[in-house]
């Protein structure tokens, strides 16, 4: 086991003139934790991506609550459908500013591998009760899926991501060794991979990192206002009270009296992406300025996100936020499904956590030989792998007394 610097150029089908002088190259990757060829028909981060999209994980993001548990409708957003409008918005901005697509893709698709079904309350519910073993956190998982749960591969653990991607996931949210932050205080699925792997998290992320992770927040603030519209948890003229939209619907009444309110809804959601990624460019451009980069290094060496929202925007943001917290995610119809996710994943973990061998054969096999706090270790990663399908057919197999499914 090493990790690999070696720049093979085999690869030879991507045009490098493109790339700004701050943007994650390909051929200065700093490697793979256990070396392997490199492809001769494309990049790491290329590879990287596709590795991403044909893993198990990827797939069970179909099924996995963005706000309304899959079987409350089909029009609703999923993890996966979410990921993929972030990939999108990521690859746009990535492209103004001629920064690596791939790289910010593969980030967008994998970020959000960690998340447990029923969305957050799901992971409350986890977290709640792993408190005693290590706690339970989303954007670790994520992390820990891509490097040890996945199983794909005869050489290695995990997906043997670039050194950039495993950067991008951990630090999602910025340094995470900061001022009165030790290694010891990490979350698991972090703290031990580092430990073997330095991801440096004492800086912000690469660039493209850092694009994707605002492409995240524009994505579900603006696909929650479609999908709370849709599901009749406020109306789109009770947005009107969020300056930033007001603004919005005022321009396309204007232009266009009259419409129904589905396509004012669509039209509406459509200009407010674009408002929020053009401000999102225009600030980007004045810190690019006002830093002067000269590699994706400097970007990760500044005292602040390069990519990042205006003053003015970002306060938009947090009053956009406010409203769907309070008339989306704390709706009643939404706290009942919650408080059932809860029930749900409390139930299965301390079931399988006293009777490990109701696992499957395989998760079973991982605790013989562990503590108690190995044993739920194993448990919340195999809880958190779930949809939201299997927990409930789970659920109802292990404490529905009539159902004789096995």
């Amino acid at each position: 086991m090493k990790t690999s610097a070696k720049k093979n150029r085999a690869f030879r089908f991507f045009p490098t003139e493109r790339y700004a002088p701050y943007a994650s190259r390909p051929l200065e990757s700093r490697g793979r934790l256990y070396d392997e060829p490199e492809s001769r028909s494309r990049s790491p981060f290329q590879r990287d991506r596709d590795r991403i999209i044909h893993c198990s994980a990827f797939r069970r993001l179909k099924h996995k609550t963005q706000v309304f548990v899959y079987h409350e409708g089909d029009y609703y957003r999923t993890r996966l459908t979410h990921s993929i409008e972030v990939a999108q918005i990521a690859r746009s901005v990535c492209r103004v500013f001629g920064l690596n697509e791939d790289l910010a893709e593969a980030l967008a698709l994998a970020h959000d591998f960690g998340h447990t079904p029923f969305g957050h309350a799901g992971e409350d519910a986890l977290d709640e009760v792993m408190a005693p073993y290590g706690g339970f956190d989303h954007n670790a998982q994520s992390l820990r899926v891509v490097t040890v749960l996945e199983e794909r591969y005869a050489n290695f653990p995990g997906l043997n991501l670039t050194w950039e991607t495993l950067e991008g996931l951990a630090k999602h949210n910025g340094p995470l060794l900061k001022p009165g932050v030790a290694r010891a205080d990490l979350p698991v699925g972090i703290g031990d991979y580092v430990e073997r792997h330095d991801l440096e998290l004492d800086t912000f992320a690469g660039p493209e990192a850092q694009i994707a992770a605002i492409a995240d927040d524009i994505a579900y603030n603006n696909h929650d206002i479609d999908d709370g519209i849709r599901a009749g948890l406020f109306t789109i003229d009770d947005l009107r009270e969020v300056d930033v939209v007001r603004q919005v619907i005022e321009d396309v009444e204007r232009e266009h009296p009259g419409l129904r309110e589905t396509t004012l809804t669509h039209e509406v959601v459509r200009r407010l992406i674009d408002v929020m990624v053009q401000d999102i460019i225009e600030e980007t451009v004045r810190r690019l300025e006002l830093l002067k980069p000269r590699s994706a290094s400097d970007i990760r060496g500044w005292d602040r996100p390069v990519a990042s929202f205006s003053d003015a925007m970002a306060d938009h943001d947090r009053a956009l936020k406010s409203f769907l917290h309070a008339n989306m995610y704390r709706h009643y119809k939404v706290n009942r499904m919650a408080s059932k996710a809860r029930r749900v994943v409390r139930e299965l973990f301390e079931l399988y956590l006293s009777e490990p061998d109701c696992l499957p054969t395989e998760w079973f096999a991982k605790t013989q030989g562990c503590d108690k706090a190995g044993t739920a270790r194993v448990v919340a990663d195999f809880i958190a792998g779930m949809t939201d399908s299997y927990a409930l057919l789970e659920h109802k197999r292990l404490f529905d007394i009539s159902t004789y499914e096995l």
